[in-house]
Formats: structure tokens, C-alpha cells, sequence
């Protein structure tokens, strides 16, 4: 299912980015009274009332010729067309200035919702000066203090209300795959030579891709496949080009579109710090995930290279080592047959069910070889185990006491599930729960 997109809007220090952090729930970007310090935009997660949805903080708008405003105006009109619903952020303490009137202007152009939210309303009686407001023609005002709290609620009571209606994604037996990694790691020369047609401009300048394309095709065996394909992302800190830096987010949206992940390595450039943090999205995400190394037909082999890859990959990758490896080439189509099997696989893995009374088999097993742990005299206790969902398959520990489940022996109960049932590529969540 995808999940909506909440951009945040407005002139440089009207308070957008201290907004985003209360909706975000976290200090996520940074907070400083000093014009122009969210020069790029940043993305979260929210949720209120039960609804999920992406917000992105963006850079202020201006109609001055300021360092970085063209740059900062570019990734704003991108957030804007993105976005689902926009928040438009003005200053109570200011009132309307060429600024406003000049975002409002763009905002005229996007037949999206926006909300008007007038920031800095820091005691009632500044309720009386908000009224100006009007004239910019955007509807009802929010007037709220966001350093605060005050009137938030309202805000994102508003935000759920304009959000478009959740749709599932698209049929159940379609499997929906991502290609995610750096760019120029041969994501989109992967999916050509997948396809076996030039679908994606293939260009050796990395972040040619910018956007998010979805392919279907259906393998020999009749099964559906959506390939969604995404620009390459990179490091935040590193990248100064405004439309690759907003490939990140189109990634994210793609990962949670997706059933199984694709993380693609470049074999000529070695692993990368960021491709952890990368691969990390999709893990936290509780995707299906192969790990892919591209370009291997460029290296020099003997009869180690793909050993001391594999024993590599395994170390700086040490949270997927559910996930299966495979040495590919795009431009030679070197093992790419094997890879719609192994999506396939995958899937099934994240569908799983294991019946409670196997499972329960399993765990007794466990505790029998390794029993449970003790702290301060008391033993931990396990009752009972029960699968509560799949995509990733989620399964419920009843226990005692739950901070008598030390990560340790959680981790060793799911290294006995994962023994005893097959899931290859997928990773899964156990939950320690006290019995009520």
C-alpha cells in the first residue's frame, strides 16, 4: 500500500522545520533561528488517528535572490508535486509579507490541498492579529505555537481529513520488487537486461534516474511481476544536485511499495558505508531482500574472489544474513535468469504461515537445549508462541516478565525458527509479550 506524502511549505524562519518535528514526533531536523538552515529537505514518518503518511520538511521560499534560494525553491516545487497534501506554514508574529503572497502564488498552481497554518500564535490573544491572513485566499486558518504544541492536533486533524483514500496496491499474486543502492551501481541496465529491452535510460552519469517506473512482466511459469525501479541514492551530505538528493524519498516510497528488495552492489567499487544504511531502509522495512552484485563480469577472478566477496559481504552486512547473495552482470546477462526464481521464493518466504502447535514444538525444543535465561533469581518463563502476521511473518512470545527477555536469547529463539522453517530472505519479527 502506498503511503501518502505531507509537504511542509513556507518562507525562510516561520518555524516549518520545529512543525515537522512535532508531527514527527522526534527533533529530526534541525531548529535554528537563523534563515535559510534547511537548505534540503527531510523526510519522516507520522501517524494521527490511526493513518500513516511521509512528511517532508522543506527549505524556505523566498522572492529575494539569496545564497542557495534558487536551489531552495527547486526542491520546495518538487516537494509540492509530490506531496499530497501541503502545509503552508506563515508567522503570526510577522503577519503577511511579499514572501507569503509569493508562496501562496505557487500554491495557486498545484490543485492540491493546502492547509494554512499560521505558526508563532503563542497566547490567545494574538488570535486577533491572524485574521489578515485571509486575503492570501487559501481557506481556513490553523493558527497554532509549535514550539508548544498548541493547536498541532488540529493541524494533522486537517492533514488526515484531505489525505487521498488508502487503495490496496495492486492484485495479491503480482510480486512487486524494488531495485534499490547508490547511483550508477547498474540498477537500470539491470532491469533492461531483465526485461531484455531498453525500458529505462541506461547512462553511465550517476542519478540519470530520477524517478520511480513500474514495469510489469510475467516469467515463463505465468507469475505476475511489478519491477519498480528507483534513482540511485546517495548520501545527503554528498549530494548537491536538488533532484537527486529527492531520489531518497521516491526509494522509500518504492521500498514500501514493494514485497522484496533488490539491494544492488557495484563489484568495481567495493562496498560502501552508505550501502549499509541503505539496505538498512529496506530491513527496517521488514522486506523480502537479495543482495545483488553487479558489474562482476568487469573484475579480475581466481578462485577466491567470489569467497572473499561473499565472507565481505557477510561482515559489513551483518544485520541480512537471512539475505541470499548473487554475482550478476547486466551488460552479459551473467546468472540474471536465476533472479525472478528467486523473488518468487522470497515472497513465499515472507507469506509463511507455521501452524502454533509447530511452532510451540520449536520453541520447546529450544528451551530444552538452551534453557531460558534469570535475572536477580527470577527465571524467565515462555508459555506459548503464535504467528500474528506475515510480510514479515511476526511472531508473539507469551512470557512472564517481558524485561526477562534478554535480546540475546531472543535472538537465539529466532536463529531455532529460522532452522526449522524456511525463511531464506526474509526477515522476522518476535515480540516478547507478558501473558495477561
Amino acid at each position: 500500500m502506498s503511503v501518502a506524502t505531507v509537504a511542509i511549505v513556507g518562507r525562510p524562519n516561520v518555524g516549518k522545520s520545529t512543525l515537522f518535528n512535532r508531527m514527527a514526533g522526534e527533533r529530526i531536523s534541525i531548529v535554528e533561528d537563523v534563515e535559510g538552515v534547511t537548505r534540503d529537505r527531510i523526510y519522516a514518518q507520522a501517524k494521527w488517528l490511526n493513518r500513516s503518511f511521509s512528511i517532508i520538511d522543506t527549505g524556505g521560499i523566498d522572492d529575494v535572490d539569496a545564497p542557495f534560494m534558487e536551489q531552495i525553491k527547486h526542491q520546495a516545487e518538487i516537494a509540492m508535486n509530490e506531496a499530497d497534501v501541503i502545509v503552508f506554514v506563515v508567522s503570526g508574529k510577522e503577519g503577511i509579507t511579499n514572501a507569503d503572497e509569493y508562496v501562496a502564488k505557487m500554491l495557486y498552481k498545484t490543485e492540491k490541498p493546502v492547509i494554512l497554518v499560521v505558526n508563532k500564535v503563542d497566547n490567545p490573544e494574538m488570535r486577533n492579529d491572524i485574521y489578515d491572513f485571509y486575503s492570501l485566499g487559501l481557506g481556513e486558518l490553523f493558527p497554532v505555537s509549535s514550539v508548544h504544541g498548541i493547536g498541532t492536533g488540529d493541524v494533522l486533524d486537517a492533514i488526515v481529513e484531505n489525505l487521498p483514500a488508502e487503495n490496496a496496491e495492486e492484485e495479491s499474486d503480482v510480486i512487486r520488487f524494488s531495485l534499490i543502492g547508490r547511483p550508477n551501481v547498474g540498477k537500470s541496465s539491470l532491469i533492461n537486461a531483465i526485461l531484455g529491452e531498453d525500458r529505462v535510460i541506461a547512462s553511465p552519469v550517476a542519478g540519470t534516474t530520477r524517478d520511480a517506473i513500474d514495469t510489469h512482466f510475467v516469467d515463463d511459469q505465468g507469475q505476475e511481476y511489478t519491477m519498480i525501479d528507483t534513482a540511485g541514492m546517495r548520501k545527503s551530505g554528498k549530494v548537491y544536485e536538488n533532484t537527486e538528493k529527492y531520489s531518497v524519498m521516491r526509494a522509500m516510497r518504492a521500498i514500501d511499495r514493494s514485497d522484496v528488495v533488490l539491494m544492488v552492489l557495484n563489484a568495481e567499487e567495493g562496498i560502501r558505508e552508505y550501502d549499509k544504511r541503505i539496505a538498512g531502509f529496506a530491513h527496517d522495512a521488514g522486506k523480502g531482500i537479495i543482495i545483488v552484485v553487479n558489474k562482476w563480469d568487469t573484475l579480475e577472478k581466481d578462485n577466491h574472489t567470489m569467497k572473499n566477496w561473499k565472507e565481505d559481504i557477510r561482515d559489513q552486512f551483518q544485520y541480512l544474513a537471512y539475505a541470499p547473495i548473487i554475482f550478476v552482470s547486466a551488460l552479459t546477462k551473467q546468472r540474471l535468469h536465476k533472479l525472478p526464481d528467486m523473488i518468487k521464493e522470497i515472497s513465499q518466504n515472507q507469506n509463511l504461515r507455521i501452524p502454533s502447535a509447530v511452532l510451540n514444538d520449536v520453541i520447546m525444543d529450544a528451551i530444552a537445549v538452551n534453557p531460558t535465561p534469570t535475572d536477580k533469581g527470577k527465571r524467565l518463563k515462555i508459555f506459548y508462541a503464535t504467528q500474528v502476521a506475515v510480510k514479515p511473518p511476526t511472531f508473539v512470545i507469551f512470557v512472564n516478565e517481558e524485561e526477562l527477555m534478554h535480546f540475546s536469547y531472543m535472538r537465539f529463539l529466532e536463529n531455532q525458527i529460522r532452522k526449522a522453517f524456511v525463511f531464506e530472505g526474509t526477515p522476522i519479527h518476535l515480540i516478547a509479550r507478558k501473558r495477561k
